[in-house]
């Protein structure tokens, strides 16, 4: 008898094991969108991008089907207006950032090859703050938002050609 309890002990644990992890799936796929994001710690905060969508528990910044997954904004040649095809993309980032307060990016401005050096990191200096103003318009703390030009010096794409340089052409948004 002594052996049968021995036996049987780990194949009843096991079976407690398994019903329990099933039941803490269930519950965190619940009502608690933004919980545990990863961002700060802010309980129930969700965007609605955020809180859209079927299965995903992690921060809605990771989240493929969220516009807040796109964190790159490209530019014209030679130009730091804001395209109107990011527009939502920017809207969606500023909602979160409005909603979650502790967040902070940091907004990289960079360039193609062409052009000087200086040039090139005062076009990436306005092509970030481009950014940061939108953001701003749209009720984003400044607080919350910091700027930086790199210039030619972190290209996307080596490449010596309109593909590649219209890569290069971006601003990133890079979450602290």
């Amino acid at each position: 008898m002594k052996t049968l309890k021995i036996l049987l002990l780990p194949l009843v644990l096991a079976m407690l094991v398994l019903s329990g992890c099933s039941s803490t799936g269930g519950a965190k796929n619940g009502g608690e969108a933004g919980a545990g994001s990863g961002t700060g710690g802010e309980s129930g905060t969700s965007t609605s991008a955020a809180g859209g969508g079927g299965g995903w528990t992690g921060s809605p910044l990771e989240d493929p089907n969220s516009p807040l997954y796109e964190k790159v904004v490209y530019f014209d040649f030679d130009r730091s207006e804001i395209r109107p095809e990011y527009v939502d993309t920017l809207r969606a980032h500023a909602e979160y950032l409005v909603n979650t307060p502790s967040a902070r990016v940091v907004i990289e401005g960079h360039c193609d090859e062409r052009g000087s050096r200086e040039y090139n990191i005062a076009l990436g200096e306005r092509r970030a703050n481009s950014v940061k103003r939108f953001l701003e318009a749209e009720g984003v703390s400044p607080a919350q938002l910091d700027t930086v030009s790199y210039g030619e010096e972190r290209p996307v794409d080596p490449g010596h050609n309109e593909e590649a340089w219209a890569k290069n052409r971006r601003a990133e948004l890079v979450y602290q």
